[in-house]
């Protein structure tokens, strides 16, 4: 593990060095439609790509180093980007490996973590989808992925420095009141929302993207649905009583210029969380 590495562009330079790793049923998945003709096609593949935030990454990194002479526009949908890349390319230049729960095959409370990471990235990713439709928002696809990169800093910290990670977990288990971003720049040396900027701007992520995970414009309707969706998943990822859910839901419900009652109802608060 990378747990030297104590700066930012350091860990650029890590990052623009080595593969990243994506989650094992990624690898399978893709094995299975890879040698069947009937299942084999863009849209398939994007499928199982978009179960993966990190093989997202890779996809659209990649699309946007390797984009044809006459591409003006970015490529935000990974259907999109495989369709551009055609299938030979992307199993050729984009295989599925290393895998996460190889990396981390001696540290199984990391890789809890990242997995938990991922599942309230998805989370994320469906709140943000599920609002953009009901605001009538004709490409809710984009927001469904920066939802899922959102915190991709911090998925890529958990692979390749979990003690540090495990560090900022304890210190803040044992302080409550310790803030995330005092106990990054203490085990870490910065912020992960400062890195995520600079992979970003390293990876040449699409700007609409940029834009809409940077949250550097949180007045605009997309950018806070997506931050708002992250704020939830994050708030609910230990359950419903946490104490910053009722804020949510009243940020939620201006969003979607709903009442409080009916946004419980569409994010599935149960009745009994709801009467506390």
């Amino acid at each position: 593990m990378a747990t030297t590495i104590n700066t930012i562009p350091a860990w650029i330079k890590f990052f623009s060095s080595t593969p990243i790793p994506v989650l094992k049923q990624t690898e399978r998945a893709l094995d299975e439609i890879k040698t069947d003709d009937n299942k084999l096609c863009a849209r398939a593949i994007s499928a199982i790509v978009m179960d993966d935030p990190l093989m997202v990454f890779k996809v659209l990194s990649y699309a946007q180093t390797h984009k044809g002479r006459h591409q003006i526009h970015d490529l935000v949908h990974v259907e999109q980007a495989i369709l551009m890349m055609g299938t030979e390319a992307f199993f050729n230049q984009l295989a599925p490996a290393p895998l996460v729960e190889t990396v981390l095959s001696a540290n199984i409370v990391a890789l809890t973590h990242i997995l938990k990471l991922i599942k309230r990235a998805h989370r994320a990713a469906h709140f943000a989808t599920d609002w953009a439709v009901m605001l009538q928002d004709i490409h809710a696809d984009e927001l469904r992925v920066a939802a899922l990169l959102h915190d991709l800093g911090e998925m890529l910290m958990w692979c390749f420095a979990p003690d540090k990670m495990q560090a900022i977990f304890n210190a803040q288990q044992l302080d409550k009141t310790l803030r995330s971003k005092a106990a990054q720049e203490q085990f870490l040396g910065f912020k992960l929302i400062d890195l995520q900027k600079a992979l970003i701007e390293a990876f040449n992520l699409p700007e609409l993207l940029s834009r809409l995970m940077l949250e550097d414009a949180i007045n605009e309707q997309r950018v806070k649905n997506v931050t708002l969706a992250v704020n939830l998943a994050r708030h609910l990822a230990n359950g419903w009583n946490n104490a910053a859910l009722p804020d949510d839901y009243r940020d939620i419900a201006k969003l979607l210029r709903l009442d409080v009652e009916r946004v419980k109802f569409i994010v599935g608060v149960p009745k009994e969380a709801s009467l506390d």
